[in-house]
């Protein structure tokens, strides 16, 4: 019997325990999603006579009532205005930072860095009056908002996640764009490339990992997010699509077989995008964790 056999045998405990956890946390996580696929597809008046925990009164209408009555339409074209330009510029953003904060050294490069991320550490509730007054008193033409100044439009919302992810995304790029080997970019130069194109032709397409992980992330919580909509917009024709579910909410009575589907129908953007970024996702999330 080999040294390797008998650690492999004293591990072997702790690695089934270890699988049963895992097994466990992702039977906990995954139980609510398929609860609310499963009673998304039955009559409430089924449920209601027979409970939740019964078999049967499977039906698509839930799904037909949820979109008409949560005007998914009008919402998804609102979250999609909001999240395609926050995550577009957040990106962007950072990663030019980041770039400049990794790639070059100089006297305050530490300070920045810290500068960035520094914002994330305050209560996102802590600023809404000023950022609500500031929005209020800030004037545009009416051509650009009907209001004449920055409260009640998409802008407000998009620059407040802009601001509050930026910190978060170039924190991450920029000690992924330290793994990346100098010599690329020192034979750039050599090359003839100046500082935008090196940044663009080589350092960029080399972060495309860690720009779907961010990617993938900063959709779902811009998405997601409600509480800037409501803090900065009055129109409800302008809410996003996490407006739908409180839609779907009566003031006496809710039919939770109908939130269940409006909950679904939700979802499914965020689902999408995990699935279209997978492998990006993967490669960026585990960069680091191995060497050689």
């Amino acid at each position: 019997m080999t040294a390797a056999t008998v650690v492999g045998r004293k591990r072997r405990p702790a690695r089934v325990v270890l699988q049963v956890f895992l097994l466990v946390m992702a039977v906990g996580w995954l139980f609510p999603v398929a609860w609310a696929v499963y009673n998304s597809l039955r009559d409430y008046n089924f449920t209601s006579t027979h409970g939740y925990f019964s078999f049967g009164g499977f039906t698509l209408k839930n799904y037909v009532n949820a979109w008409a009555d949560g005007n998914f339409g009008q919402t998804f074209y609102n979250s999609a205005v909001i999240t395609v330009p926050s995550v577009l510029l957040t990106l962007l953003l950072a990663s030019c930072a980041a770039f400049v904060l990794a790639r070059f050294s100089f006297k305050f490069n530490l300070l920045m860095l810290v500068l960035f991320t520094a914002g994330n550490l305050l209560p996102q509730q802590a600023l809404l009056v000023p950022l609500f007054r500031m929005f209020l008193n800030v004037e545009v033409p009416y051509w650009f908002s009907d209001s004449g100044t920055l409260y009640d439009t998409y802008y407000a919302v998009i620059a407040v996640n802009v601001a509050f992810q930026t910190g978060f995304c170039t924190f991450v790029l920029s000690n992924y764009m330290r793994t990346i080997p100098k010599e690329l970019q020192e034979a750039a130069f050599v090359d003839g490339a100046g500082v935008f194109r090196q940044f663009w032709q080589v350092v960029l397409p080399l972060c495309r990992p860690a720009l779907a992980a961010l990617a993938t992330l900063q959709v779902t919580w811009v998405y997601n997010d409600f509480f800037w909509a409501v803090a900065f917009m009055r129109s409800g024709d302008k809410f996003p699509v996490t407006s739908s579910l409180q839609n779907l909410k009566g003031q006496f009575f809710t039919d939770y077989n109908l939130l269940s589907a409006g909950s679904v129908i939700v979802a499914v953007p965020t689902l999408v995008i995990f699935f279209l970024l997978q492998r990006h996702l993967r490669a960026g999330l585990t960069l680091g964790a191995t060497k050689g």
